[in-house]
């Protein structure tokens, strides 16, 4: 497939340091940047392609969003690797189609195409109902998945209410066919969250962390997204005092540095396929500091990529310490892995064969050594109960 022409190439020169003057150790001067001309970047002989959405048209109260890209692009072509070999490239900035609906079928057609050769698309807003688009880019591979979002809000809107970035997990939920196994959200605020909508999540066995929950302990965010194929951060998770470039930032929210461990988190994921950073708006970020605090996220989900320990889907049970645990009165052990390599802990949900080939990805559960200390406490980690309760 040629993906070639969905994409208007980068103006090089908008950023200073991809030029020849400049210091060549930069990520400006390292990546392969779509500039134009004949040679359009090989993305199939690399490992993550950056690529930018300026479509801003079904965003709430936040237009202005389109102009993303280029803003981050700013900051992070400025910023050193880490030590380790970069194999990445730049594709430039999805053509915005005649409609909307256009540019979810671009986006869609190139993501289903990075993955299937094994690139990782990181995606730079836009508005958030590209994470529809993401998603349909997995329906076209045939792969049953898992999305967490970084999210003050659950995006929900209402069935009878068009897609837009506050309605693009109802429309996930209602598509037809669906291959959505389960949806995670990390950080909303009580306060915007109506009783109905908590509700519902519970009823669907969705996952939902209050943020005030997770800034208390930010490791327990770690299994949480490592059960992520996709990941979509809404910038007004984060505060507006870190954070001001977005119409809808709010006093309260992640830290930029937490912000930054949560991706880093989702960069060593092995199972973790794409990734999209959305509603940064410029019109709002006069100094550039939401666009900069993007620009390191996007740093710091590199640097956990390339620190990935390749230790999920299993490979040798060797490599993995195995606990069984009896709850009374619950006729089902639970089985925990223990990676040797990473400390990383797994609990497994039993499954007759046919459902494990079906569910292969999915019936191996990421959780804490607190899931662990739980069960033998005689006591059955909510983890473990809501995907036993979506398989049985």
């Amino acid at each position: 497939m040629d993906i070639s022409a969905f994409f208007d190439p980068v103006d090089l020169n908008e950023f200073p340091a991809t030029s020849e003057s400049s210091v060549p150790s930069r990520l400006g001067n390292i990546i392969n940047i779509n500039a134009g001309g004949a040679d359009f970047p090989d993305y199939l002989q690399t490992d993550i392609a950056l690529l930018g959405i300026r479509d801003d048209r079904n965003a709430l109260n936040n237009e202005g969003c389109g102009l993303a890209p280029n803003a981050i692009r700013k900051f992070l072509y400025q910023l050193y690797p880490g030590p380790y070999t970069l194999r990445i490239i730049d594709l430039g900035n999805l053509k915005t189609g005649h409609s909307v609906t256009d540019t979810y079928f671009a986006l869609s057609s190139v993501v289903a195409e990075l993955i299937a050769n094994n690139v990782l698309p990181v995606i730079l807003g836009g508005s958030q109902d590209m994470t529809f688009a993401n998603y349909q880019a997995y329906q076209n591979l045939g792969q049953i998945i898992n999305i967490v979002s970084v999210d003050p809000l659950f995006d929900l809107g209402r069935s009878e209410e068009e897609l837009t970035s506050r309605s693009f997990l109802s429309s996930i939920i209602l598509h037809q066919p669906n291959y959505l196994f389960n949806f995670a959200n990390i950080g909303y605020q009580t306060y915007f969250i109506d009783q109905d909508a908590l509700k519902l999540m519970k009823n669907l066995y969705f996952d939902t962390y209050r943020v005030g929950i997770v800034r208390e302990n930010l490791e327990e965010v770690e299994p949480i997204v490592r059960n992520a194929d996709l990941l979509s951060f809404d910038i007004s998770a984060i505060r507006n005092s870190d954070a001001p470039g977005n119409a809808n930032a709010t006093p309260n929210g992640f830290y930029g540095e937490e912000a930054c461990q949560i991706v880093r988190y989702a960069g060593l994921s092995d199972k973790l396929t794409s990734i999209g950073f959305y509603e940064v708006n410029p019109r709002f970020d006069p100094t550039g500091q939401t666009a900069h605090l993007v620009a390191q996220m996007i740093w710091y989900f590199i640097d956990g990529y390339y620190n990935r320990a390749h230790d999920f889907p299993f490979r040798n049970e060797e490599d993995y310490l195995k606990y069984r645990v009896n709850i009374s009165e619950h006729k089902e052990e639970i089985v925990f892995y223990k990676s040797k390599k990473t400390d990383r802990w797994w609990m497994e949900i039993p499954l007759q064969p046919e459902q494990k080939i079906k569910y292969q990805r999915h019936y191996l559960v990421p959780c804490s050594y607190k899931d662990y200390q739980i069960a033998c406490e005689n006591d059955i980690p909510d983890r473990w109960w809501m995907v036993y309760q979506k398989l049985m």
